[in-house]
């Protein structure tokens, strides 16, 4: 879901990629001085921004629909190449690899792949970071943006500490694909296949152990891929699963959110993805059996737009539907209701240790319903680490809890 900081740096243009070039100012202001601290390195992400800026608009070939030859495996690399402006120390690559969808059908997806230029004794740990909500429109991929770095929560610490980094942008989005948003099988297969996808670089040097990270949508993401692993992907050797207030109670959130115009943003992606995924399970048209007619109409508008740089226009179709997004809750209308059970994370035992962190203050994924989650986890037997951030919201907590995740991590690899 959204970082709430983030979602308020600004509105841009629609179309191509321009959206990400008016958040940039909001991204500086709330995290440089975490994730970059010193004039030194504020000066070196100026001129790697610059140089995003130029990459980002020579994009369009690469991110073309495939005409790569079927059959391949998931996790194949479709094609590759180097992007400039990485952190100091790092070199990365942007990549379009195989994937699957929510029925198992095959897709192809595009993500970020960083790895440390250091030539390591062994292969590297993977950290499979799931990004929060930027949108569900194609463009509003976080590899096209020209600062794709900055969005990965905690990525230069993580580099620091000898790991690569993946990234999935998701399916739908950057390529042309099946919708993803908070659908967890496929979700779940993007982030794992793009671990496989590292293992193919041969300057990454990266091995199959790997550390699932993410963030609210991104949350969700990771605990799904957790989930699934064992069998989706039993060539990869999953260690444990990190999340920051994660999208679990897929039912709640929407119940709680809807009442403001970020929370009727969140629903218009949800349902819209739900809505073409699962066209053959739900009614002929079938937003209008849980919306308002205004609603309809909202909804497909608002998701072309992306939620980092189109804010504005996003908030000024939302503003005059409050209280009248909704005809029906989902969580209560058949069959909905099922779908919204069908991708919330099952209580039963994860395989491996599980890291949350909270924020206090957050307002998008409430506090009870994490520190819910985290209860059902802990009586299912699950190894959890829980940590909660007084003062804290939802679009810092990621950055914040950097400094307790790295040791939990660490832990796991020794």
């Amino acid at each position: 879901m959204a970082q709430d900081e983030l979602r308020r740096a600004g509105s841009g243009r629609r179309g191509g990629v321009r959206p990400w070039r008016a958040v940039v100012a909001g991204v500086l202001a709330i995290l440089l001085l975490a994730l970059l601290p010193g004039l030194v390195r504020l000066a070196n992400f100026g001129e790697r921004v610059e140089q995003g800026k130029l990459a980002e608009s020579r994009l369009g070939p690469f991110y073309a629909a495939s005409t790569a030859a079927p059959g391949g495996a998931p996790g194949d690399i479709v094609r590759s190449e180097p992007m400039v402006g990485a952190p100091p120390g790092a070199e990365a690559w942007r990549v379009i690899y195989r994937s699957s969808d929510e029925e198992g059908q095959p897709t192809v997806v595009s993500g970020t792949v960083v790895a440390p230029t250091t030539v390591p004794t062994s292969d590297r740990t993977v950290v499979a970071w799931g990004h929060p909500t930027t949108g569900t429109a194609s463009r509003c991929a976080p590899s096209i943006g020209m600062a794709p770095f900055v969005l990965i929560e905690g990525l230069g610490r993580l580099l620091s500490a000898g790991y690569v980094v993946v990234a999935t942008d998701y399916s739908g989005m950057g390529m042309p694909g099946p919708p993803s948003f908070l659908l967890g099988a496929t979700e779940a297969a993007n982030v794992l296949d793009i671990v496989r996808v590292a293992g193919q670089i041969p300057d990454a040097h990266a091995s199959n152990d790997l550390i699932l990270w993410g963030h609210s949508q991104g949350g969700h993401a990771a605990l799904f891929a957790a989930q699934r692993a064992a069998t989706y992907a039993p060539d990869l050797n999953l260690l444990g699963v990190a999340v920051a207030a994660p999208a679990t109670d897929l039912a709640a959130l929407l119940q709680a959110d809807i009442v403001d115009v970020s929370g009727i943003t969140i629903g218009a992606y949800a349902l819209t993805a739900y809505a073409s995924a699962y066209a053959g399970s739900l009614p002929p048209d079938p937003l209008s059996s849980i919306l308002t007619s205004d609603g309809v109409s909202a909804a497909g508008r608002m998701s072309e737009l992306c939620l980092l740089g189109q804010n504005n226009q996003l908030h000024a179709i939302a503003r005059p539907l409050l209280g009248r997004f909704l005809a029906r809750e989902p969580a209560t209308t058949a069959p909905w209701d099922e779908l919204l059970a069908q991708n919330k994370p099952h209580a039963g035992p994860l395989p491996v240790p599980l890291f949350v962190a909270q924020g206090e203050s957050d307002t998008l994924v409430r506090p009870e319903v994490t520190a819910a989650f985290v209860l059902a986890q802990q009586a299912a037997g699950t190894a959890v680490t829980s940590h909660t951030y007084p003062r804290i919201g939802h679009g810092t907590v990621a950055l914040v809890a950097i400094d307790d995740l790295l040791p939990w991590m660490s832990r796991l690899r020794s």
